[in-house]
């Protein structure tokens, strides 16, 4: 079952390789976008906590 799906995405992936390649680079741009803002948002978390700590968890 695992193999027709394989063959039917390889399938797929051969015969609209430009649209394919545009959905599997916008996925992952997205995904980048993604985690560099959950990053980004944890980092700014833990400095405020660590500056002061009364204030984080006041709120």
């Amino acid at each position: 079952m695992i193999n027709s799906y394989i063959k039917v995405a390889s399938r797929n992936l051969i015969r609209n390789s430009i649209y394919s390649t545009i959905n599997i680079t916008g996925l992952s741009v997205g995904i980048a976008a993604l985690s560099i803002a959950l990053i980004t948002v944890s980092y700014h978390a833990v400095r405020a906590a660590l500056a002061n700590p009364v204030k984080s968890l006041q709120q």
